[in-house]
């Protein structure tokens, strides 16, 4: 039998998002006084308790963060262990088959799949998990072997370089725990495209299934098109518009070591010919590409996040419409834009209000023709708007009627 754990109790009406639906407890709603938060260990489990005594569930701390505790689970008596996690791998490999059998996908998206601070990512069978908790630190054993029993896989990788773990205080590493990985790369298929993700040197897992249905729709859009992708990384909305009829794709990108791979993908594909690379900072390319005259019919602007923290919410709006505007220059009479985001802290409309302004300041007709946010496969708690953080607006630019 389990020991029992410690308690975290809350102040006065603390509870009520628990209740609602909310998984996070912040520092500032915890009662310090009867239970101090600074004296417990990060990654300890406790059992958090309304101010009346009453138990609310069981959660992992983080004494020194905003969000302090999250919840494992509503049963209070319930502990993070080696079958709670295979149980959830199994819950969330069920939901990924039925939206995307085949295997590549997001496989276990952190709080949404009840295992914070834990992300994995399956490209058939190569598994690559990302630890960012000291919880899932000191069970990584435990998860692997969980991975192991659940799917069998030929390939583990723990990719644990992330900017989370600095701030937890944990060391960073990239291990392959299981199998061999040729190459450093592994294969994946997303909307009928092939490619080599560079898992062991590439940002983060390697790869971002998140936008997989947005770029779905991108290829509907580029037959017979001249298409622009910045922020290109590997080429995932490049290769993609290529395989999928553009006539030619410029991609732009500021590491060689992404440019190098949007090159072999796309030789992966036989449209090596369609492709141009340019390497560099993406808001110069758009100056130098608008001085050359270039013009393109769809572009895709997909930057990393501008507003990674509430602070830098004016600042990174400023940054979106800096290169929105860049971009909406470099548009045909009857382009389209693909403005996307993946900062959380970015509101919902804002990104249809950046190119509403720009449209009138540019003399331009925007019409949002769709939005679309993340995949099935990083589901959304919805309690917490911060787990439904990506945004890609569709918008034809016209000339002013």
């Amino acid at each position: 039998m389990s020991p029992a754990l410690p308690v975290l109790r809350l102040k006065p009406k603390a509870e009520r998002r628990l209740k609602s639906g909310h998984l996070w407890v912040y520092s500032n709603e915890v009662d310090i006084a009867a239970t101090p938060l600074k004296g417990m260990q990060p990654g300890t489990q406790v059992v958090i308790e309304a101010a009346n005594g009453k138990a609310l569930g069981s959660a992992v701390v983080s004494p020194e963060q905003l969000i302090c505790a999250r919840l494992i689970s509503r049963d209070s008596r319930q502990q993070l262990d080696s079958s709670l996690i295979v149980h959830r791998l199994k819950i969330a490999l069920s939901s990924r088959e039925l939206w995307y059998p085949g295997g590549c996908y997001r496989w276990v998206y952190g709080d949404s799949d009840g295992l914070p601070g834990l992300v994995i990512d399956r490209f058939g069978d190569v598994l690559v998990a990302q630890i960012s908790s000291p919880l899932m630190e000191a069970m990584k054993q435990d998860i692997v072997d969980a991975i192991m029993k659940v799917v069998s896989p030929e390939c583990v990788v723990l990719k644990n370089d992330g900017k989370l773990r600095a701030v937890e205080g944990l060391p960073e590493y990239v291990e392959v725990v299981h199998g061999a990985l040729e190459d450093g790369c592994a294969p994946l298929i997303e909307n009928g495209t092939r490619f080599m993700a560079p898992v062991l040197e590439g940002q983060k897992t390697g790869w971002f299934y998140d936008h997989r249905e947005n770029r779905a729709v991108v290829n509907r859009l580029v037959g017979g098109k001249r298409v622009l992708d910045v922020f290109s990384y590997v080429g995932g909305w490049g290769v993609q518009a290529a395989n999928h009829g553009a006539s030619e794709v410029h991609c732009v990108d500021a590491s060689g070591f992404a440019l190098d791979w949007v090159e072999q993908n796309a030789t992966l594909n036989g449209v090596e010919e369609k492709m141009h690379c340019w390497e560099g900072d993406a808001f110069q390319a758009l100056r130098n590409l608008k001085e050359q005259g270039e013009k393109f019919d769809v572009i895709i602007v997909d930057p990393p996040a501008f507003i990674p923290r509430r602070k830098d919410i004016k600042a990174g709006e400023q940054a979106y419409h800096r290169l929105n505007q860049l971009a909406m220059r470099l548009l045909n009479r009857d382009g389209v834009l693909v403005a996307g985001s993946c900062s959380m802290h970015l509101a919902e409309g804002r990104l249809p209000e950046i190119l509403r302004t720009l449209g009138r300041e540019l003399d331009r007709d925007v019409l949002i023709q769709h939005v679309g946010g993340q995949g099935a496969d990083h589901p959304v708690v919805p309690a917490i708007p911060e787990t439904r953080y990506l945004k890609a607006v569709f918008a034809r630019v016209l000339p002013t009627r």
